[in-house]
């Protein structure tokens, strides 16, 4: 049974490490087909607008996306085209694993930390931010709102249980930010009481921070708001060596869009030696999501394994004195032979 995905190969980099992605999938066999839509420059250059109507059609149609990094141009329109699509499809929650690799520049080893963020709310808001006519005096809303704290935090026990993880932090700072951090913290209090198998602890953002630095085994899941989350997400990539092994998933009820999480390195597209692991991974996750585990699982171990071979093939930021496309040949390599023991 073939299902089809929306695919977004994105700007810079994006359509070098899409191409390697989709060819290590191909080699899967896992019925995949792609309708291939635009958005960001790309999209820009052709049709005169950042995210044309036909790509949000085919979001919606195929209800799962594989999404390269993006350019928001400065100035006016969209503050950034990934909060528009979060927002567009209501994808309340980010997943996003932070997992060791052999061979890789991280300074900790058995590293295995998702972080759930609220997506919608928070202090990402648009609405509220005004500047004084003076120019002296800069406000914006934060917003956190029972529904979005409730869901967020189901979904990151709903998630806990159905991988087997034991624990789940809660990370707010609601010692100062007593009403929007409160309730989310209260909230959470309430729906980790559902899942008395799992436990629940609560840590101050800054305390967390500090954590993850010294004693990063210690966490599991980590679910927190907006804000929280995009900062913490990143510190936990660099635990494992960087945004170069960092993938994404924004999942709503009826739509998930699955991305790297790094930007569009103009510097180094076209030179073909761009690390597609980022987007590797999240095509993995977006196996998972669609039932797929088996190949998902097969994925992740194709590249486990290259990287632990130390393959010349992979990618220079690994260490290897290859490029996008060796690399891919590497784990189709790999994923072939397997197939065939």
């Amino acid at each position: 049974m073939s299902k089809t995905i929306a695919v977004i190969r994105g700007d810079g980099i994006g359509p070098e490490i899409m191409r390697a992605t989709l060819r290590v999938l191909d080699s899967l066999r896992c019925g995949l087909e792609y309708r291939h839509v635009e958005a960001g420059m790309a999209a820009l250059e052709r049709h005169g607008e950042l995210l044309p109507q036909q790509t949000v059609d085919a979001i919606s149609s195929c209800g799962v996306a594989l999404k390269g990094p993006l350019t928001t141009p400065i100035g006016g329109g969209f503050s950034s085209l990934n909060v528009e699509l979060r927002r567009r499809f209501d994808l309340y929650a980010n997943v996003r694993p932070a997992i060791s690799f052999p061979n890789t520049k991280a300074r900790f080893k058995d590293i295995d930390i998702l972080t759930v963020r609220e997506n919608t709310e928070g202090a990402y808001l648009s609405e509220g931010q005004t500047v004084s006519p003076d120019g002296e005096t800069a406000q914006s809303i934060i917003r956190i709102t029972r529904c979005g704290s409730e869901r967020i935090v189901r979904y990151a026990f709903e998630l806990a249980r159905r991988k087997g993880r034991k624990k789940v932090t809660v990370v707010h700072k609601a010692n100062i930010m007593k009403t929007t951090s409160g309730l989310f913290l209260n909230v959470a209090r309430e729906v980790a009481r559902e899942f008395p198998e799992i436990e629940c602890n609560e840590m101050i953002v800054d305390n967390t921070c500090m954590q993850l630095v010294m004693r990063p085994e210690q966490f599991d899941v980590i679910v927190t708001t907006n804000l929280f989350g995009d900062i913490l997400s990143d510190l936990c990539a660099g635990l494992v060596g960087g945004l170069g092994l960092a993938p994404g998933a924004n999942i709503g009820s009826s739509a998930a869009i699955f991305e790297a999480v790094h930007g569009s390195a103009p510097d180094i597209a076209g030179r073909g030696i761009a690390n597609p692991c980022a987007l590797l991974l999240a095509a993995a996750d977006m196996l998972d999501h669609l039932d797929m585990v088996e190949m998902g699982t097969r994925l992740r171990a194709a590249i486990r394994a290259t990287l632990a071979a130390a393959d010349k093939r992979v990618t220079p930021d690994l260490g290897g004195g290859g490029g996008t496309e060796s690399f891919a040949d590497a784990l189709i390599e790999r994923l072939q032979a397997r197939a065939a023991a």
